[in-house]
């Protein structure tokens, strides 16, 4: 009998070491029912969780039951709602012999209902927090000794319960921190709305196809769950540096800033005014003269030449400030266009373009100069720099150095850094191919258009090509079909 009760006392130990060690409420409340059953030999058990907003308990767990929310009883009613307002034990050895025994319960589940007890489970403050009920020992009435052990497991229970509800509260806080910091992202460049949560399903994506690859050098590797999360949030926050970017040139649409382009429209449009204005007076001083016709004709041919050649330099421009996705060449123009001149305000030549101008029209990707791009990359080291402040937790401490290795790559030509091969792990691998793909093909960017699914995975694969991102990577990324598969909301449907 003592070795039967030391038995089950160490039992109760082990399951108490297991119980503190699981985070995940209902994995830990099966274990807490599995137990409680075994330690009293009951036939089955049941744990209500007391809510005393709603002035209920209710049966999270119940073994032999299945699907619904479960049982819900105001406290004070039943006989686990008795437990739950006294803290007392109830042990009945007939349960229909006790008046506060509901037999709806049976009845519509066809189970019978014999011996019954019932035990609070109270936390380290001494607040019932859930009543642990077993039914139908197997050889008898429960015991004094049952109501003991399970009393023992009930409070082991209440604090590892306290623990996992603690946990759940901090990762509601995070992930609340999180989505108010993507939103924070997003509204300094609404265009862009909907990247961090694509990127994040895309890495994902990429990790669940690592995990189904049977080959290469990342065979074999496994995320667990705590290291998804960690990788979700690095994707999640990985652009969050952008909120010490200037707004101008986050959201550059063009090559030239709006201003800038104003200002240019003016002053082609004086240019041509002015051209117009010294045909007038050269035609004036023909007729003054008593020019011929045919001079005057060839003054009009002459502004003609001119209009057009300014309106045609005027488009060439425009099509220059436009960015592109890949290098484009072709604006040696530009510097020709510089050395025309019109008249200025004294009458002293002016040129079309400044070499300001020249230079950022010349620009031969995107749309930011090497200053903007510069000012850009910086929201990299921002991000390490802000993440870094954060006291997360030992399991998501590496949320940092994910999200700040997102732009390295394995040439040493990536920022902030230029991390070598060995200092970028798989997750900012991931992570790098998965933000390239999703900026390429997102139709909601004001400074470019949509790069089809097919040459955004030549554009990666030249990547590849050039010792810049994972080969491995990138075949699984292709061959697994990840981004069809991971398919998040996007604005072109």
């Amino acid at each position: 009998m003592l070795d039967r009760r030391v038995e089950k006392l160490s039992s109760i130990l082990e399951v108490a070491k297991a119980m503190i060690a699981e985070r995940d409420l209902d994995a830990l409340l099966r274990i807490i029912v599995d137990e409680a059953a075994a330690v009293v030999d009951a036939d089955r058990c049941t744990l209500f969780l007391v809510d005393r907003d709603r002035g209920v308990i209710w049966s999270k767990v119940a073994q032999g039951m299945h699907g619904g929310e479960g049982i819900r009883v105001p406290i004070g009613t039943g006989v686990a709602g008795s437990v739950a307002a006294t803290g007392e034990a109830i042990n009945l050895p007939d349960a229909y012999a006790d008046p506060r025994f509901h037999r709806e319960v049976d009845q519509a589940t066809g189970y019978r209902t014999r011996a019954m007890l019932c035990v609070p489970m109270r936390n380290t403050r001494g607040e019932v927090v859930g009543v642990l009920q077993a039914l139908n020992k197997q050889d008898g009435p429960f015991t004094d000794e049952d109501v003991e052990l399970l009393l023992v497991l009930g409070g082991q229970a209440a604090g590892a319960i306290e623990n996992a509800l603690l946990h759940d509260e901090i990762h509601r806080l995070f992930e609340g921190f999180v989505k108010a910091s993507v939103v924070a992202i997003e509204s300094r460049d609404p265009s862009t709305a909907g990247h961090s949560e694509r990127v994040a399903h895309l890495t994902l994506g990429l990790a669940d196809a690592v995990e189904q690859g049977a080959r290469g050098p990342w065979a074999g590797v496994r995320f667990s769950g705590d290291q998804r999360m960690e990788i979700r949030y690095a994707a999640l926050l990985h652009d969050f540096g952008k909120v010490g970017v200037r707004e101008n040139v986050l959201v550059k649409a063009e090559k030239l800033h709006p201003e800038e382009q104003r200002t240019l429209e003016q002053r082609m449009a004086y240019a041509r005014k002015s051209l117009e204005a010294a045909s007038l007076e050269r035609r004036l001083d023909l007729l003054v003269r008593g020019a011929p016709r045919e001079a005057l004709a060839r003054e009009e041919q002459a502004l003609a030449v001119r209009l057009a050649a300014l309106d045609d330099a005027w488009e060439f421009i425009l099509r220059c400030n436009k960015p592109t996705v890949l290098p484009a060449g072709g604006f040696d123009r530009l510097a020709e266009i510089a050395r025309i001149t019109f008249p200025g305000v004294a009458g002293k030549p002016e040129p079309l373009l400044t070499p300001h101008e020249v230079r950022v029209l010349s620009i031969p990707k995107g749309s930011l100069s090497p200053e903007e791009r510069a000012e850009i990359e910086s929201h990299v080291a921002h991000t390490f720099r802000f993440l870094s402040q954060i006291p997360w937790t030992r399991n998501l401490r590496g949320v940092p150095h994910i999200a700040g290795a997102h732009h390295e790559k394995l040439d040493g030509s990536g920022y902030p850094r230029g991390l070598r091969p060995e200092e970028i792990g798989v997750e900012s691998r991931m992570m790098a191919i998965a933000d390239i793909y999703d900026a390429l093909t997102a139709s909601d960017r004001p400074y470019k258009k949509a790069v089809p699914h097919e040459l955004a995975l030549r554009i990666l694969g030249d990547e590849v090509k050039d010792g810049k991102l994972d080969p491995h990577l990138y075949e699984l990324f292709v061959e697994a079909e990840v981004a069809a598969r991971v398919r998040p909301s996007r604005r072109d449907g």
